[in-house]
């Protein structure tokens, strides 16, 4: 276990003046059918949406606080009565600024810290199973993974049956669409799942763990939200948001990042002997690239001018992340391929917007990198961990991202 590198190999030389690792690493995930290029103009499509593609024009809508989130059925959550507290992923102004405030210490590097002992249990005993097989799916590991991480943080540790991991994929799976304004009418299948699913649920793994906080507190998100006066449907929703936002993401980068560090094995050997720090660059970079949600919307609030473009009052605006993290006038002019070592300009983050932008910014961005390299370094590091199967790329509209499944690895 001294080298990541295959018996035999070298790493491959650096092109002169450029980045050192390969530059023909490229987007495995990026549609087919995305014509559009980084960097280009706003366009007002045929729906009457204005697509962003541009990294600075993207940037001024995140941070303006003349726009409001409109993804994720933003426009249905927030009309919901029977909710006195708004999920935080729909709160805008003094109301979001404190609940993220409230919450940023099950985020902080320091909290983070903490959970460690439980991540890097669960890394060992996840590679040990996959030892032991000697073969299996990657995506399967990443999500036990990230649900398992996840649930620490939110507080979901007392469900009554196993099954945690289906009951909250089963939110984001289906033919839906989560583009404000589209009118689908999902299968009579996808319908009953639906009003199955948000009940076994609440039964089986939020109320115990509700029933549980009331006696006893924990640092976690619910016991806040009981201390808060959440009722059981607000901490139902706000685990469902949380819960969705950090599982779901969490795992396609886990794969992704694997994928593309088991295809390239000079940047496999840099990442599993480089430092900690080291190591984060690289999975920072593979994410601006793999972007795992590749749209985000907003709604405005007034009229705007973006880009040169003016935006009414009441549109809704689409960030395409694929191609903002991608725009050669912010990342250069190889910014389609995958180079660790890439300089930003000032105050531009290594996962460019990856992790959203502005007050909507991800919280979990420390913990999701921090659980992801915990587990990938524990599986890179064997010499004879191979690719067996690449996984199928498909793409989901609800969280507007890809998904990557039957991602075949093997020991030995």
């Amino acid at each position: 276990m001294t080298s990541a590198l295959p018996d035999g190999s070298t790493p491959s030389p650096a092109p002169a003046g450029g980045c050192p690792f390969l530059h023909d690493a490229t987007s495995l995930t990026r549609k087919p059918t995305l014509d559009t290029q980084p960097g280009a103009p706003v366009e007002l499509d045929d729906r009457g949406i204005y697509r962003i593609h541009d990294f600075h024009a993207a940037r001024d809508v995140l941070r303006s606080e003349d726009t409001r989130q409109a993804g994720f059925g933003a426009d249905m959550v927030t009309q919901l009565s029977a909710l006195k507290h708004q999920p935080v992923l729909y709160t805008e102004g003094r109301e979001h600024h404190e609940m993220r405030r409230d919450t940023a210490r099950y985020f902080t590097p320091t909290a983070v810290a903490a959970y460690h002992p439980f991540i890097a249990g669960l890394a060992d005993r996840l590679v040990g199973d996959l030892i032991r097989r000697g073969e299996g799916n990657l995506d399967d590991l990443s999500l036990t993974m990230a649900v398992q991480v996840a649930a620490q943080v939110v507080g979901l540790t007392d469900s009554v049956l196993p099954g945690l991991q289906r009951r909250i994929m089963a939110f984001v799976e289906g033919d839906g669409d989560s583009e404000p304004g589209f009118v689908n009418t999902p299968h009579w299948t996808y319908r009953f799942h639906q009003m199955m699913d948000v009940p076994l649920l609440y039964t089986l793994d939020v109320k115990p763990a509700i029933r549980a906080r009331r006696r006893a507190r924990k640092d976690d998100l619910i016991s806040h939200l009981i201390d808060k006066d959440y009722s059981d449907l607000e901490i139902l929703t706000e685990c469902l948001t949380y819960g969705t936002a950090g599982m779901v993401t969490t795992r396609e980068f886990i794969s992704v990042a694997a994928w593309h560090l088991l295809r390239h094995p000079d940047l496999r050997a840099e990442y599993v002997h480089g430092t900690e720090t080291e190591r984060h660059a690289i999975l920072h970079e593979i994410l601006r690239l793999e972007p795992v949600v590749n749209t985000i919307y907003r709604r405005t609030q007034a009229d705007m001018t973006v880009g040169g473009q003016h935006i009414p009052q009441g549109s809704v605006v689409a960030v395409n992340v694929t191609n903002t993290n991608a725009d050669p006038a912010m990342a250069g002019a190889d910014a389609a391929q995958l180079c660790p070592a890439r300089p930003l300009p000032r105050g531009v983050q290594a996962p460019v917007l990856s992790f959203g932008d502005g007050v909507h910014r991800c919280p979990g961005a420390f913990l999701a990198i921090r659980e992801s390299d915990v587990l990938l370094r524990r599986l890179l590091i064997w010499n004879d961990l191979r690719i067996v199967q690449e996984p199928a790329v498909t793409y989901n509209e609800v969280i507007k991202g890809y998904e990557l499944r039957n991602f075949r690895i093997a020991l030995g």
